[in-house]
């Protein structure tokens, strides 16, 4: 079983646009909504490429959208009230230029004292699976070192479950002195951790390896157009960016995040683990709005998926 944690869900509106002008009229296209957020998205994804997954955290008014959409991927789910609506955040892609901008709400405030509910829950379920993934957003009033404590309560009562961390800013700096399984960064989050650019897939490598040293087992970084990264401290693979059809990047780094888990299940070794992870992200970019894993492109492009090693010295 596989648990993905959601504070902070939403519901994604999915404009697209011909061409997107600043300050003036803009006709939609096309448009759609899906119930979302990334822990949302992680447990759909595992899902779509047939792992058991549940999704907890805090879950505000009007959500049928986001239940709805779990309980149609059959994904199990259990949260606690937050006291308004589920925040909307608005994606609007520019079909000229295939860049999408994204306008996000805040959320819903937590509670006082909920963080500590929030942390039993998460360790409950973290007793029944192999993994619990701890992703994205945090809502307002939420204390920033929260996904660090509950890292640190499910290694000492989750009956070793495993925690994955995609997070970004302090979240992330706090969360990795907790020491989690492994880390899901993209560059710029791990740009903003180091405090400094990481242009070269060698600077990256050192960046990563130097949060294995600190007791991370695994760093995983997506890198965009440039493809990706994973080590393990001992090894490190980078694969360039697949030639595939990008019709949306949302939740892109969350099927990423699902292949790994498929992989770690299976009982992959690191090269094998990074081909499943590239392929369902480029799988994932295939599909529009925040569809994610089209489970038969995944399959397919494992065999398209070549991992490079990184030798420390590669700048």
């Amino acid at each position: 079983m596989i648990t993905a944690l959601c504070l902070n869900p939403c519901i994604d509106r999915t404009v697209e646009i011909e061409r997107f002008t600043y300050g003036g009229m803009n006709r939609i296209l096309e448009a759609r909504e899906d119930g979302s957020g990334k822990g949302v998205n992680v447990a759909i994804a595992c899902r779509q490429i047939g792992l058991a997954a549940a999704c907890i955290g805090l879950m505000g008014d009007k959500a049928g959208s986001v239940t709805g959409r779990l309980e149609r991927a059959g994904c199990p789910q259990e949260f606690l009230p937050a006291d308004g609506p589920v925040r909307v955040n608005l994606k609007v892609l520019d079909r000229e230029a295939g860049v999408i901008t994204e306008i996000n709400e805040p959320g819903v405030p937590v509670a006082p004292g909920q963080e500590e509910d929030l942390i039993g829950l998460s360790v409950r379920w973290a007793r029944r699976s192999e993994f619990l993934i701890l992703t994205g957003s945090m809502p307002p009033a939420c204390p920033t070192d929260l996904y660090a404590r509950i890292i640190e309560a499910v290694r000492l009562d989750g009956g070793g479950c495993r925690c994955v961390l995609d997070a970004e800013g302090e979240k992330l700096a706090l969360g990795i002195a907790a020491r989690p399984y492994m880390l899901k960064p993209n560059r710029y989050e791990l740009e903003l951790l180091c405090g400094r650019e990481l242009p070269g897939i060698g600077d990256v490598d050192e960046a990563a390896r130097s949060l294995v040293r600190q007791g991370v087992a695994i760093v995983a970084v997506s890198l965009g157009g440039d493809g990706a990264y994973v080590t393990d401290g001992d090894q490190a693979y980078w694969s360039c960016a697949l030639d595939v059809p990008v019709r949306s990047t949302v939740g892109a780094g969350d099927s990423m995040v699902a292949g790994y888990l498929r992989a770690f299940e299976m009982g992959l070794p690191l090269a094998e683990a990074f081909v499943h992870a590239v392929a369902a992200a480029s799988a994932s970019v295939m599909t529009e709005g925040t569809q994610l894993i089209d489970a038969r492109a995944y399959e397919e492009l494992l065999g398209r998926v070549s991992p490079r090693p990184v030798k420390r010295s590669e700048k």
